[in-house]
Parts: structure tokens; sequence; C-alpha cells
């Protein structure tokens, strides 16, 4: 369901029309997150070295993929906004800015990863033993930035118009062929027996380096029927479809300065804000580190299970954005500021029931990824601490994702990233040399609790929705 200037919504049709949105959004989170765990698992059966060598490097990924993220963000927001206005054929000019821009930039910051590969697992105090592995398995990655970055684009793009479930579908395929790439080309060739029986199973055996190419291969090959459905199946945005004005519209098609104006409003302070704290979180690296390498290992794989609970909320602040940019598109800022409301509760109330669920089960969810009982007993302990922060983290995830989605992007961006420089850093620098790895996660405990309270104050005063991108620019 499309949200215009016309349509009416009471607050009964708000809870359903949020329930259909976000459920597909959870359930293709929760796939995402099962795609981490069995990665994990599959990872530390390899060994700690193997693991720690992942975990080294993985804050700083997660830097690269959220900066190429964040920077479609700017064209995702402006297509919700086009498509509540009912200019369909405004949608498909952002979109189609969106996909030349995203895989530019994607080029840019590929070759930026590639150039720092090799030194990187030194700058993080990655031992030699380590660092070699973390290079390859960083190197593959940011490598195949510029495709990946057209994959962040299309799934955001789907989510803007409303196509969660389609949306949903294809990250579950994502992660069911992310589980058989890497099963292949992460163990050799070796025999398994079955009901009695002994069967051969092939495989390459390049450990660390193919969990990395099994899961570029699997985002790849998702990519591509991503962008085939996007610019050819579906109507609304489909610019290399039969019509004769989506001809016309690829023929004529130029870079609007108004269009990458909105963009870099909502995309630069994203950007930003995502950088300064993946710095924030190599940071946290850091601390880790001289800790030795079962805590880098405990924490990475802590860092991974935690992902059971924030994820679903962060599916959560998808639908969010979808539904208050769509509003704000339309012109209806009461019925962007309800669904804001309804769906940053929903989020606390999923996210409580996860971290519940997780300090409950910790010790199990750690044994299923590691087999080495050093690690599983920090982590376990990582996770039970972290389980309290859950409902404020959920406040903060999808608040932010509501206020993006009618283009308020650079005061949550700064509420986020000081929260982590001015509170978790500072504090868990003071603490691990204390209580170890505890002392990082308490850190964070209270860091997530303060940014989730802050995010609360901002949603109720309602700024929120006078710093969105205005009208004459939609």
């Amino acid at each position: 369901m499309l949200i215009t200037k016309d349509s009416e919504f009471s607050f009964r049709q708000s809870l359903r029309l949020t329930a259909q949105l976000a459920w597909p959004a959870i359930m293709a989170q929760l796939s995402s997150i099962l795609m981490q765990y069995i990665d994990a698992a599959m990872v530390g059966r390899l060994g700690a070295d193997d693991s720690a060598a992942v975990g080294l490097v993985s804050t700083s990924l997660w830097l690269f993929w959220g900066v190429c993220s964040t920077a479609t963000s700017g064209y995702s927001v402006q297509v919700a906004h086009k498509v509540g206005a009912q200019d369909l054929k405004g949608a498909r000019k952002v979109m189609m800015e969106g996909t030349v821009v995203s895989f530019i930039f994607g080029i840019l910051m590929a070759l930026i990863g590639i150039a720092i590969a090799g030194p990187l697992p030194h700058w993080l105090g990655g031992t030699e033993t380590v660092a070699p592995k973390a290079t390859l398995y960083f190197f593959v990655f940011v490598a195949a930035l510029p495709f990946l970055s057209l994959n962040y684009l299309g799934s955001g793009v789907l989510r803007a118009v409303g196509k969660m479930k389609l949306a949903g579908g294809l990250n579950i395929l994502m992660c069911i062929l992310d589980v058989i790439f890497n099963f292949f080309f992460i163990f050799p060739t070796r025999d398994a027996h079955i009901l009695g029986h002994t069967i051969m199973l092939p495989g390459l055996g390049l450990g660390v380096l193919g969990a990395a190419l099994g899961t570029v291969a699997a985002e790849l090959v998702t990519g591509t029927i991503l962008i085939y459905q996007i610019g050819w199946r579906q109507s609304m945005l489909a610019v290399f479809g039969k019509r004769a004005e989506d001809k016309a519209a690829v023929k004529d098609f130029r870079l609007s300065k108004e269009i990458s104006h909105n963009a870099l409003k909502i995309s630069t302070p994203m950007t930003i804000e995502h950088a300064v704290i993946c710095g924030g979180q190599i940071m946290i690296t850091i601390i880790v580190a001289p800790l030795g390498v079962m805590a880098i290992a405990a924490n990475a794989f802590a860092v991974t299970a935690e992902a059971l609970c924030y994820m679903p909320g962060y599916g959560i602040g998808d639908a969010a954005s979808t539904l208050t940019g769509q509003s704000y598109g339309a012109g209806r800022k009461d019925l962007a500021r309800r669904f804001a409301n309804i769906t940053v509760g929903l989020g606390m109330v999923v996210m409580t029931v996860m971290g519940l669920v997780m300090w409950i089960f910790a010790p199990e969810v750690m044994a299923f990824l590691s087999p080495v009982d050093e690690i599983r007993q920090l982590g376990a302990s990582a996770l039970r601490i972290e389980a309290w922060a859950e409902p404020m983290f959920a406040a903060s995830i999808v608040a932010y994702g509501a206020m993006v989605g009618v283009g308020d992007a650079t005061r949550p961006a700064i509420m986020n990233f000081s929260s982590i420089w001015l509170v978790r850093i500072p504090l868990a620098a003071l603490l691990a040399p204390r209580l170890g790895l505890n002392g990082v996660w308490i850190a964070m405990c209270i860091e997530l609790c303060f940014r989730g309270a802050i995010f609360l104050w901002r949603l109720i005063s309602k700024a929120w929705l006078r710093h969105g991108l205005q009208p004459s620019a939609q």
C-alpha cells in the first residue's frame, strides 16, 4: 500500500500497515543474522587465529560497507518522497541518478580499501599469524564495493516504495546462497558419514579467504536479480522497460542539481556519522587487542551474536523510514509522527523480548559459534551485559530510521557519533584494563541507554519534523 495525500488512515489501519511492512523487514534481518551466525560458526571451526583475523578487520569492513550504504540513502529517501507525492516519473529519475553515482562512489571506496588492505591489520594491532589472513579477507570485500553499492541502492529503493516482501525475499535468498558458497569455499574436500553411508563432499579449502569469496558471490548473484527487478520488472521504477516514457527517460538522462543537492543533504551527515561511529568501533577493537587473541575472537563473536537482538530493530527502522518518508512526501506530517511513535514502540517491545532471550541462552549461542571454551565464556558474559541495553538501543535505531525518512539526517547523525565518542570510548578505555572484556561491554551498555534516551527526547519534541527536506525540493 502506498501513502498519498488522499489516503485515509485510522489508528488501527496505521497499526496494520506498520505490521505489514515491518514483518517482512524483520524476517529479512533475521535471515541475515542466521547467515552471520553460520558464517561465524564455519570460521570458528578453523581455529582462534582465523576467528581473530576476521574479527580484527570486521569493524573496518563495516566502515566501508556502511559508507557505501549511507551514500545511497540520499536517493532512496527521495524515491519515497516522490512516491508519496505520486510523482513516479520523478522517482524513476532519482533512481537512475542514484545508480550512476552509487557505482562511481563504490569504485572510489574500493580503491581506497585496496590501498590500505596490507597495512590495516598491523595498524589495528594484529599479530604476524593473524595479519595476512585478515588482509585477504578485507581485500576481497572492498574489491567488490562498486557492485555491493548497487545492491544497497536497490534494496533501499524497494523498501522506499513499500516492496518489503520482495526485498526480504531477496535477502533470504542471499543468505541461503551464502551458506552454500561458504560450505564449499571454506572447507577442503572431506568425507561425511550420513546414515551409515560415506559421502565425499567437495571443497576448495580456502579458509578465511573462502568465507569472504562465498559471501561476496552470494551478494553479487542477489544484486544482479535485484537490479533486474527494479530496472525491468517493477512498474513504478522500470526505467529500462518497454514504455515510451521509460525509453525517453533513459535517453534524456542527465544529473539533476536538485536531486544531487537533496542527496548530499541526506547522505553526507549519515555518511560522516557512520564513518565516525565505525572509527569509534575500530578504537574499541584497538582497546580490546591488548587483551589477547581470545578476547579479540570473543568480542567479534559476541558482536555477531548480539545481532540477534538488534537486527529486528533495524528491520522495523526500515519500515519506519518508508512510512514516515511517504507520509512526509504526501504532506502528512501528522501521519508521519503517528507512524514514528508506533514503530518506535514496536521496536522497543521486540528488542526487549530478544534481549531476554539472549540473556537466557547466551552460553548456548556462544557454544554454537565457537568450540573454544575460553571464547565461549568471555562472549557469554559480554552478551548478558549487553542484553540490558536492548530496549533503549531499539529506541535509537527506530527513531533514527523515522527521522531519516523525512530527510532529517544531520542532527540525529551528530547524536549518534557524539554518544559513542563522548561516552562509550572513554568508558571502555577506563574499564578495560580493570575489568577486561566485560569492561568494554559495560561501557557499551551504558552508552546505548544514553543514546536511546536522547533519541526519545528528540522524537517527543517533534523537532525532527521541522528539519526534513523542504516541500519545494520534493
